[in-house]
C-alpha cells in the first residue's frame, strides 16, 4: 500500500489518519492492556458516520485487517492490530438525552462515564458495567452486565436502535422495526456485523443508590459466599451488590495496617428508595461484621466509577470467566482456595449477580444466551509489572481450572482473552448457528474478524 492511498483516505475524512510517519503515533496505538502492542498501518479516529463508511471501504478494498476501537478496554486487544485499519471512535463520544421520551442517544466511543454524567442531570440510568471508562460500545454488544441489571436487565435489553456501519461500507439502521436480524445480533453478538456510531437506549430512573465496598476478613468469605448464594435468588431486584476478593488499597477508610492485605468483599448497590438502603444492607451484615467500609447514599455514577483508580491504562491484563446457574459448595471450596492468592492490589475476583429483570427475556430473544446462568464469575488478573507475567497467568489459569468444573461451559464474551476463540459455540449455545446466518448475510467475508470470532 503507497502513501497516495493513505493520502487519498486522508483528504476523504474530516478527522484526523495518523501513521507511523506522525508525531503521536506511539501513544495514538496503545490500547488499555500493556500486553498488547501492534502497529497499525493506520488509525483514523472518525468525526461523523460518514468518516466510518469510508475507512470501512478503504480497509475492505486494500485487502487489510481492521479493528474497531471504542473505549479500549478489550483484554484481548481487538481494539488494534498489525499493519491494518484500527478505527478509534474516542473522537465521537457525545451523548443526547431525551427525558420527555426516556431516552439517550451515545456515539459509538462514549464510555460509561459520559453516559452516566448526560443522563444522571435528569436522574436517569441504564445498566452500565462496574468501570466506567470502559466504552459503552464494547459492553453492550457482549450483553452488558452491571450494578443495575438485576432490575434494568443487562445493557442490551434497553437498547432501542443501533446505527451501524456494515462490511459493505452502508449504514443502516438496526431496531424491532428494521434490520431485525441485525439487531438481534448486534444484543451479545459484538463487533462481529458491523461499527455501531450510534446507540438510543431506553433509560430508566436512577438517580441516588445506597452503596459502596465493604471489606470482610477471609476467615468470612465461606459465609459471606453462601449468605449470598441463598439471598439473591429472591432478593428485591433493586439489590446489585456482589462479592469479590481483593487486596486493601491505600485508602482512608480501610486501616492503615490493613493495607496490601488480601480480603473477601462485598460492593453494595441498593437501587432502590435511599431511605431504604440501611434495612436492604442489614442482612448482608447480619452475616459478619466489616472490617471497614465506605457505604451510604451516593449518586449512581459514584458507584460506578469509584474502582477506576485500579484500572488504569497500562496495566497487564488476563482474564478468564464462566457463567454459574448453581454456585455450589464446592465452586465456594475453590474460590476460597484461589481468590486470597491475588498476585497485585489491580486483580480482582467478581461473581456478579444475573438473575432477576435478565432472566425475564429468553435466551432466543437477543443473541446473549446465558439467561438462566444466575452469576457471571470474572477472574480479573491485572498488574503493573510484566516481569510477574508468568506468575500472575498462572493464577488465572489455576483459579479457572479449578472453578470451571463447577460453572457452565461458557462464559461472558466480554470477560474473554485472546486464548478463548475456541470458546466461541459454547459462550453463544443454540444461537450459534443463527448468529453465523446473520454473518453470512451482513459481513460474508469476514471483514471484522479482529474480535472473539463468527466465522461466516
Amino acid at each position: 500500500m503507497g502513501a497516495s492511498t493513505i493520502d487519498q483516505l486522508r483528504e476523504t475524512v474530516r478527522g484526523p489518519i495518523i501513521t507511523a510517519d506522525d508525531e503521536g503515533y506511539d501513544q495514538a496505538r496503545k490500547v488499555h492492556n500493556a500486553m498488547i502492542d501492534r502497529r497499525p498501518k493506520a488509525i483514523v479516529r472518525p468525526a461523523n458516520a460518514g468518516d466510518v463508511m469510508a475507512a470501512v471501504d478503504f480497509a475492505r478494498e486494500n485487502g487489510l485487517d481492521l479493528a474497531i476501537r471504542g473505549g479500549s478496554h478489550s483484554v484481548p486487544g481487538f481494539g488494534t492490530c498489525d499493519d491494518g485499519v484500527v478505527i478509534d471512535l474516542s473522537s465521537m463520544r457525545g451523548v443526547r438525552v431525551d427525558p420527555g421520551n426516556r431516552t439517550a442517544r451515545a456515539e459509538g466511543g462514549a464510555t460509561w462515564g459520559d453516559f452516566n454524567a448526560a443522563t444522571h442531570a435528569f436522574g436517569l440510568a441504564t445498566t452500565g458495567g462496574i468501570i466506567s471508562t470502559t466504552g459503552v460500545a464494547g459492553l453492550t454488544l457482549g450483553g452488558g452486565i452491571g450494578y443495575l441489571d438485576r432490575g434494568l436487565g443487562l445493557s442490551c435489553d434497553s437498547l432501542v436502535s443501533a446505527d451501524v456501519v456494515t462490511a459493505d461500507g452502508k449504514f443502516l439502521v438496526a431496531s424491532e422495526l428494521e434490520n431485525e436480524d441485525l439487531f438481534w445480533a448486534l444484543r451479545g453478538g459484538t463487533g462481529n456485523f458491523g461499527v455501531v456510531v450510534s446507540f438510543e437506549f431506553a433509560v430508566h430512573p436512577v438517580d441516588m443508590i445506597y452503596g459502596g465496598p465493604m471489606v470482610f476478613e477471609l476467615d468470612d468469605a465461606a459465609d459471606l459466599l453462601r449468605w449470598y448464594r441463598d439471598f439473591i435468588v429472591d432478593a428485591p431486584e433493586q439489590f446489585g451488590g456482589f462479592p469479590a476478593f481483593q487486596i486493601a488499597p491505600p485508602l482512608p477508610f480501610i486501616p492503615e495496617e490493613r493495607h496490601g492485605e488480601p480480603f473477601a468483599l462485598f460492593v453494595a448497590c441498593w437501587a432502590g428508595p435511599v431511605d431504604e438502603g440501611e434495612a436492604a444492607l442489614k442482612p448482608l451484615r447480619d452475616v459478619a461484621r466489616p472490617v471497614a467500609e465506605h457505604v451510604g447514599p451516593m449518586p449512581y455514577p459514584a458507584l460506578n466509577s469509584a474502582f477506576d483508580a485500579l484500572v488504569p491504562p497500562g496495566l497487564q491484563h488476563y482474564w478468564k470467566a464462566n457463567f454459574v446457574t448453581d454456585l455450589t459448595d464446592d465452586a465456594i471450596t475453590a474460590h476460597l482456595e484461589h481468590g486470597p492468592k491475588l498476585p497485585a492490589v489491580n486483580s480482582t475476583v467478581h461473581i456478579y449477580p444475573i438473575n432477576g429483570a435478565c432472566h425475564r427475556v429468553a435466551a432466543e430473544d437477543t443473541a446473549f444466551a446465558y439467561r438462566d446462568a444466575n452469576f457471571a464469575t470474572v477472574i480479573a488478573g491485572m498488574w503493573p509489572d510484566p516481569e510477574a507475567n508468568d506468575a500472575s497467568i498462572k493464577w488465572v489459569r489455576d483459579y479457572y481450572d479449578a472453578t470451571s468444573p463447577h460453572s457452565e461451559e461458557g462464559g461472558y464474551i466480554n470477560f474473554m482473552s485472546g486464548d478463548d476463540q475456541s470458546r466461541i459455540r459454547d459462550n453463544y449455545r443454540g444461537n450459534y448457528d443463527r448468529l453465523v446466518e446473520v454473518k453470512r448475510k451482513y459481513d460474508p467475508d469476514n471483514l471484522f474478524h479482529v474480535n472473539q470470532n463468527i466465522k461466516p
